[in-house]
């Protein structure tokens, strides 16, 4: 399918990735739930995908985004911010106006090479930031580590085993009206 979220989720959760400086990221793990210098006061883009994060923080080297962390929210967040979305295609007013902002971009390959099918971005917008960081999220680990591991093996050509530690990505299903609004195949 062209336009699939896929991601890593049970019955109540989901996980997305987001790339962080270390002072952000080791705040966030010390409380255990987002806080300055955290900003509260800009957009928050979260990606359920994990090689289109890869891709974007350079395997964590991007300066600014060394710091790779599993954010897992409710379900319940996850398609109210679904539910809010708008295309970052649509109208200019819509997009100024919308509370949360859905974009699709290429998904990636371990070496970063785009696929044929697209990977869902969804901007939290100042005004559900503190709801996002306080009521989403449930739980935050540091993927540091083993996205360098993953980096060593991809640049060592062993990609097989790479793959195996890729966290699972699996489709998830949204509801019709949403699905159809945000462009989402199904």
């Amino acid at each position: 399918m062209l336009r699939q979220i896929r991601a890593d989720h049970d019955a109540r959760t989901l996980t997305v990735y987001q790339a962080y400086a270390p002072a952000v990221a080791d705040a966030a793990l010390q409380a255990g739930r987002f806080v300055p210098p955290f900003s509260f006061r800009r957009m928050t883009w979260i990606k359920p995908s994990f090689r289109w994060l890869m891709h974007r923080s350079n395997w964590a080297r991007k300066p600014g985004q060394q710091r790779i962390l599993a954010v897992r929210i409710t379900r319940a967040g996850w398609e109210e911010a679904l539910s809010r979305g708008v295309l970052t295609t649509s109208a200019p007013s819509a997009v100024a106006d919308a509370a949360v902002h859905v974009q699709w971009d290429p998904e990636r390959s371990l070496r970063g090479a785009p696929l044929n099918h697209y990977s869902i971005q969804v901007g939290i917008g100042r005004d559900l930031i503190r709801t996002y960081a306080d009521e989403w999220v449930v739980g935050l680990t540091d993927l540091t580590d083993r996205v360098h591991k993953i980096a060593a093996l991809v640049q060592g050509g062993r990609s097989p085993q790479a793959q195996r530690l890729l966290p699972p990505e699996r489709p998830y299903e949204v509801p019709g009206p949403v699905a159809a609004r945000l462009g989402i195949d199904g």
